[in-house]
């Protein structure tokens, strides 16, 4: 059973307020019937350390992503783990983790994959909950086995593959939005190593052709919530008349957070995250890179609000 939505007003000028909540509603929601609470991290080992009392946890690479096809898991799997995790599909799913939710948005796409019909963020994140000296605890909690049927993935929707790129491309560039949601060293080639994820190195260093920069982290303050509608309307100015969007980063996670803010709080349609992303790209034969930046600068918003996280 869906639980109410988190009606703060900061929300308010949101495209769907109702895909957000705030550590207060949480707070006085942990407990509520047909409530499930996910922890996503990037940092695979926070929830051992103490975590949102009730929440469960799911590793997005290890447990949404198939090694073997590098693929999101099929209906199966999903229904599998969901039942393991306690979750139906009628439940309310608050999703959070850490470093400004970059995670924990990925897995929120991928529930959307499967049309589960009530997925929200938790404003700030992990970060937040903390921050505030919230409950907190060590103890995972004895879900059982829930009741989740198998739904066939759906990717048209909110997924793009090497071939829609390269028909774009091949199209001519035009009637997209096109736009690489790494630092900008990564999207001009100038940082041609990357060190925090060696698992993510490419052969190449750039970007597609035709693709902007607005890095993924444009899109938080300072504390790791989004910013308001009028900041995020400023910093995603040229993709708000686009007829498509296409995203990518590095392997498909932070993309999936700037598919959040464009399709959730901002309501552009027709927003498909490249999940093969950069790692594909760059590796495959015969697709071609760019060096530098393209024409026409992106808004002077985003130089600053990326610096914030």
């Amino acid at each position: 059973m869906p639980v109410a939505p988190d009606s703060h007003p900061s929300f308010g000028s949101h495209a769907y307020p109702p895909r957000l909540v705030t550590t207060e509603w949480l707070s006085a929601n942990i407990g509520t019937r047909g409530l499930a609470i996910v922890e996503s991290n990037e940092d695979i080992l926070l929830y051992d350390i103490g975590h949102v009392p009730g929440a469960v946890k799911i590793d997005w690479r290890a447990e949404l992503t198939d090694p073997l096809t590098r693929d999101v898991i099929d209906g199966a799997r999903f229904a599998e783990l969901m039942r393991a995790k306690g979750i139906a599909r009628d439940d309310t799913v608050v999703v959070y983790g850490d470093k400004a939710n970059g995670t924990a948005a990925a897995t929120a796409w991928v529930f959307g994959l499967f049309g589960h019909p009530d997925v929200r963020l938790l404003d700030g994140g992990r970060e937040a909950w903390i921050s505030e000296a919230r409950d907190t605890t060590f103890e995972v909690p004895d879900v059982g086995l829930g009741e989740y049927p198998v739904v066939e993935r759906d990717d048209r929707g909110g997924r793009a593959f090497l071939e829609d790129v390269r028909g774009y491309l091949n199209r001519g560039g035009s009637g997209i939005g096109l736009v690489d949601v790494r630092a900008v060293g990564e999207y001009t080639g100038d940082d041609d190593r990357i060190l925090d994820r060696p698992e993510e190195q490419s052969l190449r260093a750039g970007h597609i052709p035709t693709a902007i920069n607005i890095p993924w982290t444009a899109a938080v303050g300072g504390d790791g919530r989004f910013r308001s509608r009028a900041e995020l309307e400023e910093i995603y100015a040229p993709l708000l008349g686009a007829e498509d969007t296409i995203v990518y980063c590095r392997i498909g996670e932070h993309s999936a957070h700037t598919w959040f803010v464009l399709t959730s709080l901002l309501g552009v349609a027709n927003v498909r995250n490249y999940d093969g992303s950069w790692t594909e790209w760059s590796n495959a034969v015969r697709t071609p890179i760019v060096k530098g930046s393209e024409p026409g600068p992106a808004p002077a918003a985003v130089s600053a609000a990326a610096q914030s996280v």
